[in-house]
């Protein structure tokens, strides 16, 4: 067993949690949390479990690394904070584990990663013996490994298309999509997300990756981004209101070009209400689904929806994310210690786990 670590209970680390407990060569050993109302809590509770695992989350994260512990689910957020995420996550390679996280958008694409990012995870890999893979679901396996596998099945292959569309007033993440994103922010505000050159850092990375994936060489890349205001006002189950005239829908794309055209695309089209910005692409049906699109002989539409936390599915799309990495921690123990991308990491089958409850 591979005493493991989940280092942050929100979103993503209450998937991690069930996903690390589920998993027959992992152990969950220790859970890391900064709030302290959190700390005594059992970690079961705090995946939202019926059952008590039988480990305590606590905030001392000096003592619990200094077990040199095996492996760490890094699942605190980095898109507010990612020089703290990178210090914390360095500080776990340094200590010898193998760590998985969704929390650095670099980290992506290694090769192309800032030196001032890429450098410190280098140096604790070179003192620590410890590993490295970052990856999520977008980006993450919906713009690397899933369209690569789809692009195998085409005879010719003109345009690659990856799309996120979702509806964003089902996201857990509140300050997130009304202030980081901008939905229900007056037009003439300017979301961090959307600052010019933001999307490509975020997912620039991914198209570069699938460039290298399919032996293309790209001329550049390019975003494009359209916002939409609301006709009316509109209520929310989980967010509440947005007012009329305030943003409702935001599509954009970040473009991989090709002897001038645009051949790799990663697109998003998120939205407040189903009724904003009708006329750009929709989910099959509910809430939202990531699709690869592969523009060739034959034409190949792949859309998958995940759910999970009683249907949601931003949780699915979490939880998907978090089964990619938690199921890659034993390939990336028998490896070498390294920084690791997702055309490095094998999409590994969930091999021991039919029929597997929690405990």
């Amino acid at each position: 067993m591979i005493p493991t670590i989940v280092w942050g209970t929100g979103n993503v680390g209450r998937a991690a949690i069930r996903c690390v407990t589920a998993h027959p060569a992992l152990e969950l050993s220790a859970v890391l949390v900064h709030d302290p109302a959190k700390v005594g809590r059992d970690a079961g509770e705090l995946a939202g479990l019926d059952t008590e695992l039988g480990v305590r989350a606590t905030d001392d994260i000096e003592a619990v690394l200094a077990n040199r512990p095996r492996a760490v689910v890094y699942a605190a957020s980095g898109d507010i904070r990612p020089d703290a995420a990178l210090a914390d996550i360095v500080r776990a390679i340094r200590a010898g584990a193998v760590v998985v996280t969704p929390a650095l958008y670099a980290l992506y694409d290694p090769r192309n990663a800032p030196a001032e990012i890429r450098d410190p995870v280098l140096a604790a890999i070179e003192d620590g013996g410890g590993s490295l893979f970052v990856s999520g679901v977008d980006p993450g396996w919906g713009n690397d490994v899933l369209p690569v596998l789809i692009s195998g099945l085409a005879g010719t292959l003109d345009v690659v298309r990856c799309q996120e569309i979702f509806d964003y007033s089902t996201y857990d993440q509140p300050d997130s999509v009304r202030y980081l994103v901008g939905m229900g922010q007056p037009m003439d505000y300017q979301p961090p997300m959307l600052l010019p050159s933001v999307p490509t850092m975020v997912w620039g990375g991914q198209v570069r990756l699938l460039a290298r994936a399919l032996d293309v060489e790209l001329d550049d890349v390019r975003e494009t981004v359209e916002r939409r205001a609301l006709d009316a006002t509109v209520q929310t189950v989980r967010m509440g209101e947005f007012a009329a005239g305030t943003q409702g829908a935001v599509r954009f794309e970040v473009q991989g070009i090709v002897e001038g055209e645009a051949r790799i695309v990663i697109e998003h089209v998120t939205r407040i209400h189903p009724d904003c910005a009708p006329d750009w692409p929709s989910p099959p049906d509910g809430e939202g689904a990531h699709r690869v699109i592969i523009e060739g002989s034959p034409r190949i539409e792949v859309n998958v929806t995940a759910t999970d936390e009683g249907g949601n599915r931003a949780a699915g799309g979490n939880a998907t994310a978090v089964g990619r990495l938690v199921n890659a921690i034993d390939w990336l123990i028998a490896a070498e210690p390294g920084l690791y991308d997702a055309l490095d990491v094998p999409l590994r089958a969930a091999v021991g786990k039919l029929g597997r409850k929690i405990p």
